[in-house]
């Protein structure tokens, strides 16, 4: 099949939303997307594995400086600026949800591997720097060590979703979801050995003192870092060339690192120098990220309604139905329409039809630009297929 051509002609389909006609009875599609069992149960026990030796040297390094008592409340504290910032990652993530699993690998890379990894590293290079009696081993450390470690550690995390399940990596807005939660689970364990820290040191106000500037001034800090890193690989998804597409990552990589070292010089330069490098860049290139999210997410709709339309007049999907699958507000009413005719059995036929549609829409958008996989052909008749089959599911009958 060339990039141009839209597979055979399919069966055609009901509209879904209200307005259309037939019900009838549904049954459990099988997600084309699934794994073999075996190799997600090996995957599953190795990543636990790694995950759990890397909770339990985590928990030893807190146990050596704080209490448990102080680990629990630094702990509770650090939650908080977790309930804006990974709810924020996932309204990004609406159009082609991510799979829950890779979305906790994530996180728990960025919360567990990345923190275990950069201490021994950092501490590690501090230790160089003390021994080579280098003038302020400290700052050196913090503004040009640690953006090094941390953030090719953190991007491990994410370049391995990419390596190892390429199929669920579509573009930029992937590779900020991932990048960003990675962040978001590094931010969290490092915030509480600093908030317990503070707390060890200067009580509540120190507590306060952190909790103000780590966890309501830079709560997106460590997750804006790693989404760069994350729009370099989510770039390369579109770029032929290999050494190109090593160019962009690298990019990515070193944006990240030049960023998070600017950080953590502001945070070198006193309260006031602090203030105004804050106000000055971080609010700014945080509301320009914001800005940035909002335009990703509007495109990929755009992107969505353009490649599902071939689809459309071969007769694999209606018209009406790729608006539908191209704007969230009308994927939330046909969501609704398909749970108040069919309760919770015809929601989940629905939720799968639009997640294989919008990955049809993505697989198309790689095969047009000619960086599909090899079994690119083959994955898009499977997704037509389930749309078909989960379609059927809650409408019914087809359209003539």
């Amino acid at each position: 099949m060339s990039s141009g051509d839209v597979t055979t002609t399919g069966s055609g389909g009901a509209a879904g939303p209200p307005g259309t006609q037939g019900t009838g009875g549904w049954s459990a599609v099988a997600n084309p997307t699934r794994r073999p069992l075996l190799r997600r149960v090996l995957t599953v026990g190795v990543a636990s594995s790694v995950f759990l030796v890397c909770l339990l040297v985590l928990l030893g390094i807190l146990g050596r400086a704080l209490t448990a008592q102080t680990i629990v409340l630094a702990a509770l504290v650090a939650i908080v600026p977790l309930l804006v910032v990974v709810p924020t990652f996932l309204w990004l993530d609406r159009f082609e949800a991510e799979p829950s699993r890779y979305l906790v690998f994530a996180f728990l890379w960025g919360a567990l591997v990345a923190v275990v990894g950069a201490f021994f590293l950092n501490t590690l290079g501090l230790q160089l720097l003390v021994d080579a009696s280098w003038r302020d081993p400290l700052e050196t450390g913090a503004v040009y060590l640690a953006p090094v470690t941390e953030e090719t550690l953190k991007g491990l995390g994410v370049l391995l979703v990419f390596l190892l399940r390429r199929k669920e990596f579509d573009g930029v807005i992937d590779g900020i979801v991932y990048g960003g939660l990675v962040g978001a689970g590094f931010a969290f364990s490092e915030n509480i050995l600093y908030i317990g820290q503070a707390y060890t040191e200067a009580g509540s106000e120190g507590l306060t003192s952190v909790f103000i500037v780590r966890c309501l001034m830079g709560p997106f800090g460590h997750p804006l870092f790693t989404a760069l890193t994350g729009i370099g690989i989510g770039i390369a998804v579109a770029v032929r060339r290999p050494l190109l597409r090593v160019a962009t990552i690298a990019v990515g990589w070193v944006c990240a690192m030049l960023l998070h070292g600017t950080w953590n010089l502001s945070a070198l330069a006193g309260t006031n120098g602090f203030l105004e490098a804050y106000l000055t860049v971080q609010v700014p290139l945080f509301v320009a990220f914001i800005a940035f999210l909002l335009w990703l997410r509007r495109r990929e709709g755009r992107l969505i309604g353009l490649h599902l339309s071939p689809y459309a007049d071969a007769g694999w999907l209606t018209h009406a139905e790729v608006q539908m699958l191209s704007h969230l507000r009308l994927r939330h009413s046909a969501r609704a329409w398909a749970r108040a005719n069919g309760g919770a059995p015809a929601k989940r036929s629905m939720d799968a039809f639009q997640d294989s549609a919008s990955d049809l829409a993505l697989l198309r958008s790689r095969l047009v630009h000619g960086t599909a996989e090899p079994d690119a052909a083959q994955r898009e008749l499977v997704l037509l297929e389930a749309i078909t089959a989960h379609r059927r599911d809650f409408i019914g009958s087809p359209v003539t």
